[in-house]
């Protein structure tokens, strides 16, 4: 009987033993599975934090070249305002057989305009050319025709700077042109009347580019005005006796 005790309390032990190695066991798996699964959460963190931080660096670095670009764009400016300016700038005095006319030159505003007219002017293309039309409620068109009614040759025609918005009124200066929007050469017409609807309104109603305005002499173009008519071959409007532009030039002469 003492000999079957014992044996099973050694079978009890060996049990004993055996469920606890595999409690043991089972314990040290599920703490190495529950660290092992918590490991992906976290990963994402670091690499999403870096990103914004090479990306703020961008903009600190970019202020960094961009003192200098602005220092280096102001010189140039600087340059073409005093290459510029003394051109553009100012006025032309317009010398007919009726009297004076001066224009103030608005090259801020049409800066094409006006540096086309100048280069007509300083080729001296207006000297002994005429009014050619004048229509008394409209306008008065001039410099492109000799008093023989020859037309002169021009250069390339420039682009239309009606969208400047100076407007066709009494007394502006503007470039002729054919139907082309892009076909003004050397001829200009002088508003005797306010001709808003000769303003630029979209690019198929594109108008007429003002590029300056009658500063004195608005007797002498009411003069003009006023002169009979006549038609000359394909040409109405024409003055019968000639309205010549003796000269134009630079300033107020």
């Amino acid at each position: 009987m003492k000999i079957a005790s014992l044996k099973n309390n050694r079978i009890l032990i060996i049990c004993i033993y055996a469920l606890a190695f595999v409690l043991m066991t089972l314990s040290f798996n599920s703490q190495a599975q529950t660290s092992t699964e918590a490991a992906p959460v976290a990963a994402p963190v670091e690499p999403a934090a870096a990103p914004p931080a090479d990306t703020a660096a961008e903009p600190a670095d970019a202020k960094k070249p961009a003192a200098p670009a602005k220092k280096a764009a102001a010189k140039p400016a600087a340059s073409v305002k005093k290459d510029v300016k003394p051109k553009l700038e100012g006025f032309a005095t317009i010398t007919t057989n009726l009297g004076k006319i001066v224009l103030k030159l608005n090259g801020e505003k049409a800066p094409g305009s006006v540096q086309n007219f100048l280069d007509y002017i300083d080729k001296k293309h207006y000297d002994e050319t005429i009014f050619h039309r004048v229509i008394p409620t409209f306008m008065i068109q001039g410099g492109g025709h000799a008093v023989d009614m020859t037309e002169k040759p021009t250069g390339s025609p420039i682009n239309n700077e009606a969208k400047n918005g100076l407007s066709n009124k009494k007394g502006s200066v503007a470039m002729a042109r054919m139907t082309d929007p892009h076909s003004a050469t050397a001829q200009f017409f002088i508003n005797v009347a306010d001709n808003q609807r000769l303003d630029y309104k979209n690019d198929s109603n594109y108008g007429y580019a003002v590029f300056g305005e009658v500063t004195q002499g608005m007797d002498i173009v009411e003069k003009i005005k006023a002169v009979k008519t006549k038609s000359v071959g394909p040409y109405d409007d024409v003055p019968v006796e000639p309205v010549v532009i003796k000269s134009i030039r630079r300033g107020k002469n």
